[in-house]
């Protein structure tokens, strides 16, 4: 009996190079939320989001290793490997944010004792974490030409990066500020627009609900990225000259200062635009310069 559960298991799963860059993220995420947990030291909200996204990482992808261990995802109502691609490179975006602002936020320049070195050791784990889910990310990148997991492409990679930074903008965002401005209030209705449909493209794409829509899906992919493009490029133009016009940096800018968040958003903007440019480039050569 003992010999057909073994044969049940699908020990590739653990000892592939995809499993294994996954038992490293399991074993490094463990080991970052409970080092961080032992300081007692995580306030809101920087470390409740740096607690979460370790916990939260952990979590899904030891689920992901029992599943494919006991080899059940077949039974789940989605594209399995579209799930696994845009988790990873999810996780390795949230991980990568949580190595910069954890030791950003709690790690000053005359820390000394037990405390600051687990905060230490944290930092560096939660460093590794981040190169395990991008050697995942590498590991199951689609070969050029292979289509069949959309989210393992560049292109839906790429999907994923859009909406996170999107979720980042949010985060920086400021009622108060953006409501003074009619072009402040379009550069927020832009982040949103992008938002929702890069999402919903995941979310159809993982729940198999893409093949339903009556068109040429790749070349309405390609006609939003021209869209998302154009509107982030006035996002880009328009953020910065409302926010900043005729304002300096204060003297006084602490960590939640305004004009520390709107250049954030700057930036972010930029990074998203350059995004949703390079997805323009390889969507259109996916499905116009396809090779024959």
């Amino acid at each position: 009996q003992s010999g057909s559960t073994m044969a049940m298991l699908n020990l590739r799963a653990l000892t592939s190079w995809v499993g294994i860059a996954r038992l490293l993220a399991v074993l490094l995420s463990c080991l970052s939320f409970s080092l961080v947990a032992s300081t007692g030291h995580f306030e809101a909200p920087y470390g409740t989001w740096c607690m979460f996204t370790w916990c939260f990482c952990f979590a899904v992808t030891l689920l992901v290793l029992l599943l494919e261990l006991l080899e059940l995802y077949p039974l789940l109502p989605l594209s399995w490997d579209d799930f696994t691609s845009a988790f990873s490179m999810l996780a390795a975006l949230m991980v990568f944010t949580s190595s910069v602002v954890f030791p950003a936020t709690f790690i000053s320049s005359h820390c000394s004792g037990s405390q600051c070195a687990r905060q230490a050791v944290a930092t560096t784990t939660s460093c590794l974490c981040f190169l395990a889910y991008a050697l995942e990310v590498s590991l199951t990148r689609a070969k050029p030409g292979d289509i069949s997991s959309f989210l393992s492409t560049v292109p839906g990679l790429l999907k994923v990066f859009e909406a996170y930074v999107a979720c980042l903008i949010f985060s920086l965002l400021d009622r108060s500020e953006y409501t003074k401005e009619s072009g402040l209030m379009w550069c927020v209705a832009v982040y949103s627009i992008c938002f929702i449909f890069t999402l919903l493209i995941i979310i159809f794409t993982i729940g198999r609900c893409l093949t339903y829509i009556p068109c040429s899906l790749e070349k309405v992919l390609v006609g939003y990225n021209v869209l998302a493009l154009l509107m982030y490029l006035t996002a880009m133009v328009l953020w910065p000259l409302y926010c900043f016009r005729g304002q300096s940096r204060p003297n006084s800018c602490g960590k939640n200062c305004p004009w520390n968040k709107n250049l954030g958003v700057t930036f972010l903007t930029i990074f998203n635009l350059i995004a949703y440019l390079v997805d323009l480039v390889y969507s259109t050569r996916m499905v116009f310069f396809r090779a024959p």
